[in-house]
């Protein structure tokens, strides 16, 4: 299991969401990120979803 970052921000740089969450592989995290951002109507927003390794997986401006 790994442990991701999921990060979502405001056009002004304030942080909306900034939360670890564990999946089994890359693809797993990237769908889990996408959930999240769906549930909370974030999916415009800037956002990043990056691996304890720091590997980007899922970002969007």
């Amino acid at each position: 299991m790994g442990l991701y970052y999921l990060t979502v921000f405001e056009k002004n740089g304030e942080k909306l969401l900034d939360e670890s969450f564990e999946a089994q592989t890359e693809q797993e995290a990237k769908e889990i990120g996408k959930r999240k951002l769906e549930e909370n109507n974030w999916i415009d927003k800037t956002h990043r979803c990056t691996s304890a390794a720091g590997k980007l997986v899922l970002f969007g401006r």
